[in-house]
């Protein structure tokens, strides 16, 4: 999650400047020029569906993949998306961002639902284990803006967001590598017959 909110973040701190920045034979670092009131509506649109997705990608992992297998194609997803955007093409850009839409959809609801049955007990230990999880969310969004947006802003805006794109595959990276730890935890789709039949 931390490096999700990384690379939203990241991202989100350069996508209306990149919007609205210039595109003239003699700009450096080119955008898209369109004009602020549509920038901003575009912004306003994407960052709706990005929630909006939850509820579908929430409903998947219920009854289909589970939460774990969700969390793993939203990140991979995601990662796609941002490499997308990295590609200095108006519609790469589009493909980019509903490949973002989408994989956030399968990512968010879940990736919080499993911290939850990680400390079924409740009590001190699910304090403590939200306690770190938010910690590791505040640090990626506070990382993210900082160097996506200087590196988009003052080297080329498609490696700005190329970074957002590298920092969630080491988050997808990381949780192959450590998935072991979580157990049994995600692996059924809540509401499978393989699931009723375990209760």
């Amino acid at each position: 999650e931390m490096w999700e909110r990384f690379s939203y973040y990241g991202m989100r701190a350069i996508l209306v400047l990149y919007l609205v920045a210039e595109s003239t034979p003699d700009t450096i670092n080119p955008g898209l020029n369109w004009e602020t009131g549509a920038a901003l509506s575009l912004y306003g649109t994407y960052t709706m569906l990005v929630y909006v997705a939850s509820i579908p990608g929430g409903w998947i992992a219920d009854r289909l993949l589970g939460a774990r297998k969700a969390v793993w194609v939203g990140g991979l997803i995601i990662a796609a998306g941002h490499f997308a955007l990295a590609v200095p093409s108006q519609s790469a850009f589009f493909i980019g961002l509903l490949l973002v839409i989408i994989g956030t959809g399968f990512l968010k609801p879940n990736v919080s639902a499993m911290v939850g049955q990680l400390y079924p007990e409740g009590g001190a230990r699910r304090d403590a284990g939200f306690t770190l999880f938010y910690m590791g969310i505040n640090m990626g969004a506070f990382l993210g803006p900082l160097i996506c947006s200087y590196l988009g802003e003052n080297v080329n805006w498609h490696i700005g967001f190329g970074a957002a794109g590298i920092g969630m595959l080491l988050g997808v990276i990381q949780y192959w590598m450590t998935s072991h730890r979580l157990g049994d935890t995600g692996l059924l789709a809540a509401h499978s017959p393989a699931s009723k039949e375990s209760r």
